[in-house]
């Protein structure tokens, strides 16, 4: 789950990792009374899941609270890269010497944490390690050892970090980064920039924050920060609905009953041609209801031009599943081309019952290598 920066910097401060003092405003007068009530000089910030606010206008300055409640006129409606701008975050605003980058990630090649560090921040850190590698400081954390000091003055040093009271508040900020990344069961934070003011002091400038979903059971604090309007409309769907889904960019609507199975269709998919719209995996089960319910979230893309349903059936029978199918078809109207491959456990059975009742747009193939193929062709017939 990604949270807004505002929600990271809650997080941050509750970490001990110093920011700027803030107020939320989901309208141009609350903007107004939030500049009123900080003083002097504010940033007016977009609060959208997307980076190139700046770019596209999303961050402002506001020399007043009339100032501030014209900029929020300006940003609130806004669209940044298909995110509608609901909310913006006023901000007191910083006088910037410098600009660092501090993140730590998971990185799921390693299995474990990862630290980045450089003093070229401000910028895409793909940029940095792509023009200028020898400048990004990078260090991975062995879980069951935890994080040491030592390694942030490795950081520190690597990156050639030379003020000693710049030294002292980066490492400090690291060892609280840390912190927040394990006792937030967070898979990123990142600071960019993490700035140092013409004072000599270090905060955090921005903030992105994401939490792994599958821990949120333990963190309902976190939980409770999910915006409902955000992220993609069929996921959100999917949520609602207990379906397991991840929105993709192609147009083969993909339901299997299990992940490895559904990852090894997105896979042949792609070998024979086509594009996976989604992940979506039915479980052990393929009760009719269940159907419908992913049936539902897959036909609400509209780049879906057809369906692929892969099926192997083991404690669950073909038979059932198949039956499953047939009744959520004739509980829903689809126009889609829906190719269904079953194997394993009464697959012929359910072969037989699904060909017997042989919807018009409906087609059986035996193996995921043919069923792959048919979907993909039926697709292009429809462009």
């Amino acid at each position: 789950m990604d949270l807004y920066e505002y929600q990271g910097k809650q997080l941050f401060a509750r970490f001990g990792i110093p920011v700027s003092e803030g107020r939320l405003a989901t309208t141009p007068e609350e903007a107004r009374a939030a500049a009123e009530e900080l003083g002097g000089q504010v940033v007016v910030k977009a609060q959208v899941l997307t980076g190139g606010r700046g770019k596209a206008g999303g961050i402002q300055l506001a020399d007043s609270p009339d100032n501030a409640e014209a900029r929020a006129r300006d940003i609130l409606g806004m669209d940044i890269r298909g995110h509608v701008v609901r909310s913006v975050w006023i901000e007191k605003a910083s006088d910037i010497e410098r600009e660092y980058y501090l993140s730590v990630t998971f990185d799921r090649g390693e299995k474990k944490p990862l630290f980045m560090f450089t003093t070229k921040g401000g910028v895409d850190i793909e940029e940095v390690a792509e023009t200028d590698p020898d400048a990004l400081a990078r260090l991975h954390i062995d879980p069951l050892a935890g994080f040491q000091p030592f390694q942030a003055r490795w950081l520190v040093f690597t990156a050639g970090l030379e003020d000693p009271d710049e030294q002292k508040q980066v490492l400090a900020i690291v060892a609280k980064l840390y912190e927040a990344f394990v006792a937030s069961d967070a898979m990123l934070c990142e600071i960019n920039p993490l700035v140092v003011t013409p004072a000599g002091e270090v905060k955090a400038l921005d903030s992105k924050f994401t939490v792994d979903d599958n821990a949120l059971y333990r963190h309902t604090d976190i939980a409770e920060m999910r915006d409902p309007e955000a992220g993609d409309p069929q996921e959100r769907l999917a949520r609602e609905k207990g379906v397991t889904y991840v929105k993709l960019d192609g147009e083969i609507g993909i339901l299997g009953n299990g992940a490895g199975l559904v990852m090894s269709t997105l896979d042949v998919i792609d070998q024979v041609g086509g594009r996976p719209a989604n992940f979506c995996d039915l479980g052990g089960g393929g009760d009719a209801e269940g159907v419908v319910d992913a049936l539902e979230v897959i036909t609400a893309d509209a780049q879906v031009e057809a369906i692929l349903f892969n099926i192997f059936g083991g404690i669950t029978r073909g038979d059932e599943v198949a039956r499953g199918i047939l009744e959520a078809l004739e509980r829903m109207s689809i126009d889609l081309p829906i190719v269904v491959r079953l194997d394993g456990t009464n697959a012929a059975e359910g072969r037989a019952m699904l060909a017997e009742a042989a919807p018009p747009n409906l087609y059986v193939e035996e193996t995921m290598l043919s069923a792959a193929e048919r979907v993909v062709e039926l697709a292009k017939e429809r462009r």
